[in-house]
């Protein structure tokens, strides 16, 4: 079992923004449905989002399961233990992150689960000066350690390091990984949004670069050569080719993962390919 699944904290009480993080709107989804989805793309397991008791969540992507902490008010801490023990039987590994994390990179989850080599347990970034605790990797099996750390009325994550072998992951260390450089060399995916200023910036960023490609019916003159544009979505690189994303189309992102959703995330260096969903499109 070597599975790695993904971890999606949404239960923060959202203090200094003064509205739910989870709900805030990202071209056209939410934050939450980015944060679920990227993680989605990036690992081969489950992807869990831990909710506070009786919280009331946007719409998820398909798939994405929802776990409630069976305690409010203990913070990431009790997200955390919740959503270990709630994979402990289908996962190895987990990469877990808060869900106000806008600029998250599917290479930046990847290259920190590389981090958890046989003798690791966790994973912790230290990018852009600060640990990144809620953008770091966890071996499902220290669930237990959490929970006691709990219990003992630990609520700070950093406690957590105390306790079990910890790799810490440098700018220099993230990097070194191609992909990662190439698509988030400022290493923008740690970059969270605490207040209104936080989110009107970062939502005032232009989409990423995106190759778009149209087969079939869809190519107009000039055949299917890819088109650069921005895009946050696959229904925006949709309409940045004049395509109507609908029931007649599907998406293809990087050659593999085919798609209906329009709000499906997309990510800088993504390639996509529009065909028709029709027989003999």
């Amino acid at each position: 079992m070597a599975t790695a699944a993904g971890i999606v904290l949404a239960g923060g009480r959202s203090t200094r923004m003064g509205a739910a993080k989870a709900a805030l709107e990202w071209h056209g989804s939410t934050l939450l449905y980015r944060a679920a989805a990227v993680l989605a793309r990036a690992v081969d397991g489950p992807v869990l989002v831990v909710a506070a008791p009786g919280q009331e969540l946007p719409e998820l992507p398909s798939g994405i399961a929802v776990v409630e902490d069976p305690v409010e008010g203990l913070g990431p801490m009790q997200g955390l233990a919740t959503g270990l023990a709630a994979l402990a039987d289908r996962a190895e590994s987990a990469f877990v992150c808060s869900t106000d994390l806008p600029f998250l990179h599917p290479a930046y989850v990847r290259r920190v689960l590389r981090g958890l080599t046989d003798d690791i347990e966790v994973a912790l970034p230290v990018a852009r000066g600060f640990r990144q605790p809620l953008a770091a990797g966890y071996r499902t099996r220290i669930a237990g350690l959490v929970a006691d750390l709990l219990a003992q009325g630990n609520q700070r994550p950093g406690m957590i390091f105390k306790h079990c072998a910890v790799g810490q992951l440098d700018d220099a260390a993230l990097l070194d990984d191609a992909a990662l450089v190439k698509f988030d060399p400022e290493l923008d995916s740690v970059v969270n949004v605490n207040t209104p200023e936080d989110y009107a910036a970062a939502r005032d960023r232009e989409p990423p670069e995106v190759a778009v490609e149209r087969f079939g019916a869809l190519a107009k003159r000039g055949g299917h050569r890819p088109r650069t544009v921005r895009a946050a979505t696959i229904g925006a690189a949709a309409a940045a080719v004049g395509l109507t994303f609908d029931r007649h189309v599907v998406a293809a992102v990087n050659g593999d993962q085919v798609t209906r959703d329009g709000r499906m995330p997309l990510v800088a260096g993504d390639g996509v390919a529009f065909l028709s969903a029709d027989a003999g499109g």
